[in-house]
Order: C-alpha cells, then sequence, then structure tokens
C-alpha cells in the first residue's frame, strides 16, 4: 500500500452550499515519511455547519495497540485547518473517522472470524462518528472514557439539543470481498440538519440560445457579500459532472473591478467554446477563495451546432482531453 485516498461526493442541489473547503494529511509510516500509514481529510461548510471526514491507516499487529492510539492522538494534534471556528478535526459539529484502524475484535476478548488458511479478525476497518457537544467534558466526564471510544458508541442525540442530528442506519462488511483480507465496510447515515442558510451566494444563468453557431451571454449577480476575487471564474459543466475541474470551458469574473451585491454583471463565452454537439449543461460560479462552487444555474440545454456536420465530433475538447 503507497498512500491513502478520501473521495466524498455531493448531489448537484447541494454544490452551492458546500463551503470553504479544505484538505490535510498526515504521515505516520516510515520515520513520518511514508504516506501508506497516517490520515487524509476534507473539511467544509454544509448548509452553515462545519463537517470533517477523515480517512486512515494505523500502525498493524496486534501487539501494537498503543502505537495505534498515539497515531490517533498524533492525527489529531497535526491536523490544522486555516478556519478561526473550525481549526482542529474535533473542533467540527461533526467528524466521521473512518479507514483501516487496525484495532483487533482480540482487543476487546471477542472471537476471530476464520477465513480459509487466514486467522485475521473482522472490522479492523471501521467507521466512527461523532457529534461536538455544546460543552467541553469536565475533566470527571473525560476520565469516564477516550474520545475514539466516545466516537464509536454514540447513536442517540436529542434534536433540541444539537443543531444535527445524525442517524446511523446500516452498519456492515462485504464479507464476499476475495482480493484481500480486508472486508469493505460499509455504512449508511442520515444527517438532519436546521439549515443556517438556504440561498447561494451567486445566482448565476445563461442568456437566449446557446449553440457554438454563435457567441453566448450569462448574467451573474452576487446575493451576498462575500470574498470574491478577480480570479473566481465560471464554469460551463456538463450535467453529472464529478469534480470542479471537469467543466467543458470557463469564463474569469469581471476583470478590474470587483461586483457590488445585487449588481447584474454579464459576461461573453466564445463560440469556439461552446461544445459543438450540445446537451444538458449547467453553469457554476467557482469562488478562488472558498475552494468551492458557490452558484449554480439551472440546468439548460445547448443545441448541437451546424458546424458538428463539418468539423466532427472529435474536435470536442474537455481541459484538453478530447472526447
Amino acid at each position: 500500500m503507497q498512500g491513502l485516498l478520501l473521495l466524498v461526493f455531493a448531489k448537484q442541489t447541494h454544490l452551492p452550499h458546500i463551503r470553504d473547503v479544505q484538505t490535510t494529511y498526515t504521515r505516520t509510516g516510515i520515520f513520518g515519511y511514508w504516506g501508506n500509514k497516517g490520515g487524509v481529510s476534507v473539511r467544509f461548510s454544509f448548509y452553515g455547519h462545519m463537517l470533517c471526514f477523515l480517512n486512515c491507516h494505523l500502525a498493524a499487529h496486534i501487539q501494537n495497540a498503543l502505537q495505534r492510539v498515539d497515531e490517533f492522538e498524533y492525527i489529531l494534534d497535526t491536523q490544522d485547518f486555516d478556519f478561526y471556528d473550525t481549526p482542529h478535526v474535533l473542533d467540527h459539529k461533526v467528524v466521521f473517522w473512518f479507514g483501516d484502524l487496525n484495532f483487533r475484535i482480540a482487543d476487546h476478548g471477542l472471537h476471530f472470524l476464520r477465513s480459509g488458511k487466514k486467522r485475521k479478525p473482522a472490522w479492523t476497518d471501521r467507521i466512527l462518528w461523532r457529534i461536538k457537544p455544546k460543552h467541553l467534558p469536565s475533566e470527571e466526564e473525560d476520565d469516564e472514557g477516550d474520545e475514539s471510544e466516545r466516537a464509536s458508541t454514540s447513536t442517540h442525540n436529542d434534536q433540541d439539543e444539537y443543531p444535527v442530528l445524525v442517524t446511523q442506519n446500516t452498519y456492515t462488511s462485504d464479507m464476499s470481498y476475495g482480493v484481500s483480507d480486508h472486508k469493505p465496510v460499509l455504512a449508511n447515515f442520515t444527517l438532519e440538519l436546521r439549515k443556517c442558510f438556504d440561498a447561494p451566494l451567486v445566482n448565476i444563468s445563461p442568456v437566449g440560445v446557446w449553440s457554438a453557431d454563435q457567441n453566448a451571454l450569462l448574467t451573474y449577480t452576487v446575493q451576498e457579500d462575500f470574498m470574491s476575487s478577480l480570479w473566481d471564474w465560471i464554469g460551463l459543466y456538463r450535467v453529472g459532472f464529478k469534480t470542479v475541474m471537469d467543466y467543458e470551458s470557463f469564463v474569469w469574473v469581471r476583470e478590474n473591478e470587483l461586483p457590488e451585491v445585487n449588481e447584474e454583471i454579464q459576461r461573453c463565452v466564445d463560440k469556439d467554446a461552446i461544445p459543438l454537439l450540445g446537451g444538458e449543461y449547467v453553469l457554476g460560479y467557482y469562488s478562488t477563495n472558498m475552494n468551492s462552487i458557490i452558484g449554480l444555474s439551472d440546468n439548460f440545454q445547448i443545441l448541437e451546432s451546424k458546424r458538428a456536420a463539418v468539423e466532427g465530433p472529435e474536435l470536442e475538447d474537455t481541459n484538453g482531453l478530447n472526447k
């Protein structure tokens, strides 16, 4: 194993409400330099609530339980974020911590599961979650159990006490997976929350009919003051895009002058930046400072160009990669 990977997916309707995305990592592999052990995390604001997802791989072998605890605490101590209200992992409203924690069931006096000639305990891959309490625990409360233990056992929370309610619906593993001695752990959670806001920071929309036969227009309006930048840009995405870099083309926001609130600004999109074959697309305003899309247009149709029959679809290009 050479490294750790963490992927977070969201429905398109939620994208304008996912803000202040930041990632970080901690190496705990060979001499602290190798990335086969450690943790990677992503944090963001979701409708105003701070969430953090952390994937880790801790030290192996049953005799290294104390080392795993040390690595767990080291990851918590070293992962910092550039936000005054949530500078550390446990400052977030909800934390999902998962990965190969390597804590064996035998550590808790439970039996092994046998698989062929291998004798390996199950559930070394875990999914933990934690809701931040309204007040920090007292020393007496803290002595009752460590943070990792409370994280794995908290299952019921009062909606009135916490603005976010987390319900664990399923938690299981796929024992049919035979490529590795590890078994994938699957969990399904429901988050119920009171939205701190429900409107995007930027409204954006195409103007008129779009096709590659002519230049197109779009308008955007800043609905609420935010830390905008002249490096912000508006991307044209095919509906169903996977990342902010999956744009078919983009235009920079207005040059030389930042927008005023409620000011409607118009930008031109060159016809050569519009897909020849058309299809269903969406416009997204990307904030450089917030590292996220903070405004999406409604889905709209781009008409097939008259040039498509002559020039051919092989000219379509996404980020330098012909499709």
